[in-house]
């Protein structure tokens, strides 16, 4: 039976950790700094097993040690956004909690795969895998399958069908320069290019751009956790079963999309080992350049934390 921790009993880990005890991929350990509020949820997850249809056993812990020879870490804690604050804006502040979270993970679980949810999520990945030592292919983050989630969403809205029939491509960072494919994104089979004007589709890419952004100002005193959790345990489900399933991924990237040294969106094979394989798309030469922005980017945020 697999193990999965999920370190941060905020919103987004305790959306998390229901959707994993859902699945029933086994034992889930939800850990936080915070007495009580992991223990809370926990026994309150469990309790809505009976009628929810899972026998997963939810441990609420305060201890690293209780999640020892895990499997998979899934990584959400960190500070939430404020109204006018950018993932950016929370780079110092969350760089000390991951370096803490990856130091006691890996403490416990040498032979772990880390999965890395925490904004700027680019960067913390990235801080990740030289915190753990790990290989590169057993570290990675969720965000590009939430912002394909959310074009996804918004291209259904607009044309009015199932959000099952889209599938939007994303790369790139999770910001303001990602790098939506809309030739490669398809409606009901059909290319989006097809279905919809320019216009329309700058507008939805744009709305994509700024999806966390629109929630956080809703929200006022946090940001989204639904989705970002939901993206977490899908993710972690391709790689408790060993799916070899090709999933929107920050995965690192080495030699392929014409980078190095990188951890970027990109579609990546996820399975028992991690990531498994970086799936090189073809890209057209206005793609590439928006992609070497995007990474640009990225490499400020990582400069200055490894110095």
């Amino acid at each position: 039976m697999a193990k999965i921790t999920v370190i941060g009993a905020g919103n987004v880990g305790a959306e998390c950790a229901r959707q994993l005890a859902s699945k029933n991929l086994g034992e889930i350990v939800l850990l936080d700094i915070v007495e009580g509020i992991p223990q809370g949820k926990a026994l309150d997850m469990m309790q809505s097993g009976p009628v929810c249809g899972f026998d997963s056993n939810i441990v609420g812990t305060n201890d690293y040690k209780d999640t020892k020879n895990s499997d998979l870490v899934i990584i959400t804690a960190g500070l939430a956004r404020k109204p006018g604050m950018s993932r950016d804006d929370l780079l110092a502040k969350n760089a000390e909690i991951i370096k803490s979270c990856v130091k006691g993970a890996v403490k416990e679980s040498p032979n772990c795969i880390l999965l890395l949810v925490t904004n700027p999520l680019d960067a913390m990945v990235y801080l990740a895998l030289k915190t753990s030592g790990f290989p590169s292919k057993r570290v990675l983050g969720m965000a590009p399958l939430l912002d394909a989630s959310r074009m996804a969403t918004f291209l259904a809205m607009e044309l009015n069908i199932s959000r099952r029939e889209v599938k939007a491509m994303v790369l790139g960072t999770h910001g303001d320069l990602m790098v939506p494919i809309p030739r490669l994104t398809t409606a009901a089979g059909k290319p989006i290019t097809e279905l919809l004007s320019k216009e329309k589709i700058e507008a939805i890419v744009k709305r994509t751009a700024q999806g966390g952004a629109e929630i956080v100002k809703h929200l006022k005193t946090g940001s989204a956790y639904y989705a970002p959790g939901a993206c977490s345990a899908y993710m972690a489900e391709a790689i408790i079963k060993d799916k070899k399933e090709s999933i929107l991924t920050c995965a690192y990237v080495e030699g392929k999309y014409g980078l190095n040294d990188i951890y970027i969106g990109v579609p990546a094979v996820l399975g028992k080992g991690g990531v498994e394989e970086i799936v090189e798309l073809e890209l057209t030469a206005e793609e590439k350049a928006a992609l070497q922005k995007s990474a640009a980017s990225i490499r400020k945020n990582i400069e200055k934390l490894i110095k």
